[in-house]
């Protein structure tokens, strides 16, 4: 028989090996999935690993939905190290693209290419202040902020729905929920003509720099850790854990709002109903595949991008159900956890005692 025995310290080989099982684990599944559908499963895998990567047009794409998972994986990493959980990253990428979106519909004639980075920072400030509200109902009254976090999503979604169906709706869209189309101007620079690859790329990998520079490197980052990891410690040491609580939530909030602001002045070019895209929910399973350390977090958040242009591949060409994409993301996140099991214990073949 199987037996768990407990390690004498935690394994650093299973630290680095569980995401790689636990991707094994996916696709076995994913597999058996296939055939239980009545798919060819090596279509079905092909659709998933094989068309992101097949050409320089899937490569950009597969670059287009990292960004922005990396941004808020990058945010949320910060908040889980501190031991603050942030669930509604969600609400503050879409209040960072309402605050973008708006800045966006202010150009005119004669606009400069100014208001991009105005854009820009309007998306970190409005997913700051929509974090700031979580911040602010733990600090003062001890709310819990997974439940404020997530909650806030929803009225953030509302309120986004009110803006394109009333205040903000396109008087030229023929009825249709959306803001006017943006200037020109206003949008992020692509990098190739004929792609939809644009200068955020070169924003994630800065903020890929500055956060591990932050985290490893700076005594505000050690404090937020060691205020994650040993609260007793951290107090001991007069490390401040308001300062942290709203450090970590304001980080986390300024990122996922720049990667709104980012998609609205990006790739989507309007505001619609359908700016929530699920980014703020899939990074959770991107920053902890990634170990909630910056580098790891890119790969994740790449594998994470394949899975979304797999689903879609799948639906147009195989006929699947759109569900299938958070079908894989569920199954990676429940093998990653089974896995890491293995960090702190080890499986042991046990006879059992004769009588």
């Amino acid at each position: 028989m199987l037996k768990l025995e407990t390690r004498p310290q935690p394994s650093n080989t299973m630290s680095v090996l569980s995401p790689v099982l636990a991707l094994a684990i996916t696709v076995v599944i994913g597999v058996i999935l296939f055939v239980l559908l009545g798919k060819d499963p090596l279509k079905g895998l092909q659709m998933f690993f094989y068309e992101p990567l097949k050409s320089g047009y899937a490569l950009s794409e597969l670059a287009v939905k990292a960004v922005p998972l990396v941004l808020i994986a990058l945010g949320l990493s910060v908040c889980y190290r501190s031991n603050v959980w942030n669930i509604g990253a969600e609400g503050q990428y879409v209040l960072g693209a309402m605050a973008g979106g708006w800045v966006a519909m202010q150009a005119g004639p004669g606009t400069g290419r100014w208001i991009v980075l105005a854009i820009l920072v309007a998306g970190v400030i409005g997913g700051m202040a929509w974090a700031g509200i979580v911040a602010l109902l733990r600090d003062r009254f001890n709310a819990s902020e997974i439940l404020v976090s997530l909650m806030l999503v929803y009225v953030a979604d509302m309120l986004l729905s009110y803006l394109v169906y009333g205040p903000w709706k396109d008087p030229k869209g023929y009825n249709f929920p959306q803001t006017i189309t943006f200037d020109a101007v206003t949008q992020i620079p692509k990098l190739v003509s004929g792609l939809r690859l644009n200068a955020g790329v070169f924003v994630a990998l800065a903020a890929v720099g500055a956060m591990w520079a932050f985290m490893f490197r700076t005594y505000s980052g050690f404090a937020l850790q060691v205020g994650g990891l040993a609260p007793a410690a951290a107090r001991y040491a007069g490390f401040s854990s308001r300062r942290s609580l709203w450090m970590a939530l304001l980080i986390s909030g300024g990122a996922a709002g720049l990667a709104g602001a980012l998609e609205a002045a990006g790739p989507l070019g309007q505001l619609t109903p359908y700016v929530p895209a699920g980014y703020g929910f899939a990074a959770i399973i991107v920053a902890y595949v990634g170990r909630l350390h910056p580098v790891g977090i890119v790969f994740s958040a790449l594998l994470m991008s394949m899975f979304y242009i797999g689903g879609e591949l799948a639906q147009s060409r195989l006929g699947l159900p759109k569900a299938l994409t958070g079908v894989f993301q569920g199954l990676l996140l429940f093998a990653l956890l089974a896995c890491d099991t293995l960090i702190h214990y080890r499986i042991r073949f046990s006879t059992g005692a004769k009588a």
